[in-house]
């Protein structure tokens, strides 16, 4: 009968090949298991058709059992090595990149509701999970590959940026030109050069005070936006003026990391860095608003047509990835990258579409990315030279602080916004570690 077909067919589909395949090697898993469990109620002997099953199962620390062929009789170990065996090999099994796995996963969901429980930011909670879990962390660090994991994490700024150029169309940045092109080139020129004269009074050379100067004038713009978002002040008025001054700085990062290895020649080719910087970043903006027009838009109109959920997803982390990987090939930030392919977008008529669904993938990635910025806090030495470092991160704070403080009250702020934004901003920005790692590995700044 039909029903009789109708069964038989989903009795097919629930047992199709890979489901027998991995249940039968479920059932031998246990099985094998099973035994191992039962010699252990029976201390004195027991009879095994597999010999090799029982060496593998039964071998304790220094011990190694001969097990006569044919399945004779053997004396098999206590119920407690059997149980720490068990336990052994699989803490072996779970180490490497399945721990790492977990323990990114789990820290991910578990972080935002014990921090709303608190009352506190979810950057705060993934802070403190990095220090506990990271190589500076619990017994080293719960992390075996720090490095995958920050390769990880990078893509969430990626991805955070392209959301947030979802925003920002560039009719958007044409009104937004004072803050940006105003209040944040002052703030970033200003800053810099402070930083630069301080390093420059503790001996320090001219290519470090110009790595110290552009790196401590830039601000972290994933902390500020996720902060500014959870607080709903981005649409505040020094809301938009830390927007425009962030802006600035992430257009910053990129002779910044294109001049730092080039100081550590002879300096005669730092002009001819900027202008290869400049005809780069022309050419991406070139390029990107190429692929807005004749690429992005059809490909677009086509996927939404088809209906599939599953494509559109796909096509909008292609293009996220797509585009971060063109600037960066281009030798600029991979970030500029995505957070421009996000401006073009904006202007698309899937915006609200690829916003709502790019959402889940920014959300725990971003949290892997101040997960992993905690690796870099080693409390050891915050602990052994606290005063030291307590008077470096107040003094920078203070400097930043004030410096945007005074440019934000120039700009038409009032005093309590200017002091918000600059509270906002006073912190170092994560490009400011990824320029002074490249600056050591050049030799420009020592440990």
């Amino acid at each position: 009968s039909i029903q009789a077909v109708n069964k038989l067919t989903i009795t097919m589909k629930l047992f199709s090949l890979p489901a027998l395949v991995t249940g039968a090697t479920v059932i031998a898993s246990l099985s094998q298991i099973g035994s191992c469990v039962a010699t252990s109620f029976h201390p004195k002997t027991a009879v095994f058709s597999n010999p090799q099953t029982f060496k593998r199962a039964h071998h304790v620390q220094n011990s190694v059992l001969d097990i006569p062929r044919g399945g004779e009789v053997a004396t098999a170990p206590s119920s407690s090595g059997m149980v720490s065996t068990l336990l052994t090999s699989l803490c072996d099994f779970m180490s490497g990149a399945k721990s790492d796995t977990i323990v990114l996963l789990s820290t991910t969901a578990l972080v935002a509701p014990i921090c709303k429980q608190l009352g506190v930011s979810n950057i705060l909670g993934f802070l403190a999970a990095g220090m506990a879990f990271g190589p500076n962390g619990i017994k080293g660090g719960l992390i075996s590959d720090v490095h995958r994991t920050e390769l990880l994490a990078d893509l969430g700024i990626v991805f955070f940026l392209f959301e947030m150029g979802l925003h920002i169309n560039f009719d958007t940045l044409m009104s937004m030109k004072n803050d940006v092109f105003g209040l944040g080139l002052a703030q970033v020129l200003l800053t810099s050069s402070a930083v630069a004269g301080i390093a420059s009074l503790c001996g320090m050379s001219t290519a470090a005070m110009i790595v110290l100067g552009g790196g401590i004038a830039l601000s972290s713009s994933a902390f500020v936006l996720q902060l500014l978002k959870d607080k709903k002040q981005l649409d505040t008025r020094h809301g938009k003026s830390s927007l425009g001054v962030l802006i600035m700085q992430d257009l910053a990062v990129v002779p910044l990391l294109v001049v730092t290895p080039l100081l550590a020649g002879d300096g005669d080719g730092l002009g001819k860095a900027f202008a290869s910087a400049g005809v780069a970043f022309l050419m991406a903006i070139s390029a990107l608003g190429v692929c807005a027009k004749f690429i992005f838009d059809p490909l677009f109109d086509a996927v939404v047509s088809a209906h599939n959920q599953e494509a559109f997803v796909g096509l909008i982390l292609a293009t996220v990835l797509g585009m971060s990987f063109l600037t960066e090939g281009l030798g600029l930030s991979n970030t500029l990258g995505s957070f421009v392919s996000g401006m073009i977008l904006a202007a698309s008529k899937h915006k609200e579409k690829i916003e709502g669904e790019i959402s889940p993938f920014r959300g725990v990635l971003v949290g892997l990315f101040f997960f992993s910025v905690g690796f870099e806090i080693d409390l050891g030495l915050i602990t052994s030279k606290f005063g030291l470092v307590a008077s470096i991160v107040l003094g920078i704070m203070a400097l930043k602080a004030s410096i945007i403080t005074g440019l934000c009250q120039l700009f038409g702020l009032t005093l309590a916004e200017s002091q918000r934004a600059g509270f906002l901003l006073s912190e170092v920005s994560e490009f400011a570690f990824v320029a002074f790692r490249m600056a050591r590995s050049h030799g420009i700044l020592d440990e």
